[in-house]
């Protein structure tokens, strides 16, 4: 909300300042015109880059400590129902990054976790309308960094303190979105 009026705000200032009144002769028509071709350019540019590379969730995001002691889920697999498969994805993913060095069964839980995640979006994004969604698209970048780390360092490994970080920031986006239907 506040990024959509802070974009409006500055193609409207881009917008007025090119079509400001200026005084100038006839030799000056020529500059006055790159002048406006530059203020207008600069715009589309500014306006252009905030849509198409948003920035990243600026939510501050409360990262709990790893935990080694959890109860291991035994509803793995999927319902074919987007809302409660991809809810039930993240309160996986929100237990598999919390799970510290030397957690029980943690090897078995990364390989049903990547199982799921695979099988989740091996499923949904066949479709149009769920490939769509903010909650998948989040959910698909959070499936990625955790599935990468998965191949990378192994089921053993807990993540790093920065990648924690950033994925409890995108499960909070999955959460609202999901709550908004979106």
């Amino acid at each position: 909300m506040v990024k959509t009026q802070l974009i409006v705000l500055a193609a409207v200032a881009s917008v007025a300042t090119a079509f400001a009144p200026m005084q100038m002769s006839v030799s000056e028509n020529g500059a006055a015109r790159r002048d406006f071709i530059k203020a207008a350019g600069t715009a589309a540019v500014a306006t252009v880059g905030s849509v198409a590379f948003p920035l990243v969730s600026s939510a501050e995001v409360e990262v709990p400590a790893q935990v080694t002691a959890y109860d291991f889920p035994t509803d793995w697999g999927l319902t074919f129902k987007y809302e409660d498969d991809a809810a039930k994805v993240r309160v996986h993913m929100v237990t598999a990054t919390g799970l510290g060095k030397g957690a029980e069964k943690m090897e078995d839980f990364g390989k049903n976790m990547k199982k799921e995640m695979v099988d989740f979006v091996s499923y949904y994004r066949r479709f149009p309308k769920v490939a769509g969604k903010p909650s998948f698209s989040t959910l698909y970048t959070s499936i990625n960094v955790l599935a990468g780390h998965y191949t990378s360092y192994g089921y053993k490994y807990p993540l790093p303190e920065k990648r924690r970080k950033r994925l409890y920031q995108e499960y909070a986006e999955i959460d609202k979105s999901l709550k908004r239907g979106r």
